[in-house]
C-alpha cells in the first residue's frame, strides 16, 4: 500500500475589500502629505445617522487597530473597522470633482438606497463567504 502525501495548496490572494480610483488615491495622498502630523492611513467606515439610515465616515487614523482590515491600494492606507467591513465589501471610492462642488464618492454593490442629497445611505450587508 502507498502513502498519500498531500501538499498544501497555495493560498489565493484575497481580494481586497475596498479599492481606490486614482483620481481618489491622488486626493487621500495630497491630503495626507498636508495633514497636520503623520498619520498611519484614512480610516474608512459606516456609521448610523441621516434620512436613509447610515453614512459613511472618513477620518485620519493615527494607529492601526488590532482588529482593523488594512487595505493597501495605490500607495494608500485604508483602516476598516470590523463592524463596518461586510458594509463595504467591493466598494470603489472615488474622487470627483464638478462646477460646484469637490467629494469622495462611494460605489457600493451593497447599497440599496441613498436619500436625495446622497449624504446618507441605506446599505445591506455582504453574506459572508465560506472560502477554503
Amino acid at each position: 500500500m502507498t502513502e498519500l502525501q498531500t501538499t498544501p495548496r497555495p493560498r489565493r490572494p484575497r481580494p481586497k475589500a475596498v479599492r481606490l480610483t486614482e483620481a481618489a488615491a491622488a486626493r487621500v495622498t495630497e491630503i495626507m502629505a498636508n495633514a497636520a502630523k503623520p498619520y498611519v492611513g484614512l480610516r474608512v467606515g459606516v456609521k448610523n445617522g441621516g434620512c436613509a439610515g447610515q453614512e459613511y465616515t472618513f477620518a485620519y487614523a493615527e494607529e492601526i487597530g488590532a482588529m482593523d482590515e488594512v487595505v493597501e491600494d495605490k500607495g494608500v492606507t485604508i483602516l476598516i473597522d470590523p463592524k463596518a467591513i461586510l458594509f463595504l465589501i467591493g466598494s470603489e471610492i472615488d474622487y470627483e470633482t464638478t462646477k460646484l462642488a469637490s467629494k469622495f464618492v462611494f460605489r457600493n454593490p451593497n447599497q440599496t438606497d441613498a436619500c436625495g442629497c446622497g449624504e446618507s445611505v441605506t446599505i445591506i450587508p455582504a453574506k459572508a463567504l465560506d472560502v477554503d
